[in-house]
């Protein structure tokens, strides 16, 4: 995965008040640049069709298509562009809806700047960031050991430092192997775990008590 100098953001927000107030916000960092906003769904899978962003900021409540059905969509037609969901709520059918919809990261509207922006440039590095509360309610109730034992010691320690937020680079330095290496130990994961994301493979650690949430 090549890692972009300067982040390039999409913010899609039926508020036009809360996208100003991110773009400015995020106008701080040198390394995040706003490229484009929208304000639904179907105008989001449009700027993204034309402005190709790295990362799009997705809220999940809007009109017209809301932010999970427009990440389901962005991730499948555009899987170089990562998604944060940032939202104002913790229900778990919106949790869960956006990660399984392709959201690399779950934040609140309430984080700091600093904290997004941070949840910016891990996305573009394919790093997962999800808010505590909304990891422990995703992982609460799905603790069970099946499928550990179709994982091959390397992938397990992978999947292990998937969990803990580690991109490709930075599993490849901590085992001695290339990022090539390290892709192709993903990949078969994944395709072995039935799963479509990283995010979705750290919750899968995390579920099955590869990994806890208290590690990293």
């Amino acid at each position: 995965m090549t890692i972009p100098s300067t982040v390039r953001v999409l913010l899609v927000d039926d508020h036009a008040v809360v996208r100003q107030g991110l773009k400015l916000f995020l106008g701080l960092d040198p390394d995040i640049e706003v490229v484009g906003e929208a304000a639904n769904g179907e105008e989001a899978l449009q700027e993204a069709g034309r402005l190709h962003p790295d990362v799009v900021v997705m809220d999940l409540m809007m009109p017209v298509m809301d932010g999970i059905a427009a990440t389901r969509q962005l991730r499948r037609a555009f899987p170089d562009t990562e998604v944060i969901a940032l939202t104002s709520t913790l229900e778990e059918h919106k949790v869960n809806g956006a990660i399984e919809a392709g959201a690399i990261s779950y934040m609140l509207k309430d984080a700091s700047s600093d904290t997004l922006a941070d949840a910016i440039h891990a996305a573009a590095r394919g790093e997962v960031r999800l808010h505590p509360e909304a990891a422990r309610r995703l992982v609460r109730d799905f603790r069970s050991p099946e499928m550990r034992e179709s994982l091959t010691p390397k992938e397990t320690i992978v999947l292990q430092l998937i969990a803990r937020g580690c991109s490709n680079r930075d599993i490849a330095q901590d085992q001695g192997v290339s990022e090539a290496t390290v892709k192709t130990h993903v990949s078969r994961l994944l395709s072995k775990l039935g799963l479509e994301s990283r995010t979705q493979a750290a919750l899968y650690a995390l579920r099955h008590g590869i990994a806890t949430l208290d590690e990293g």
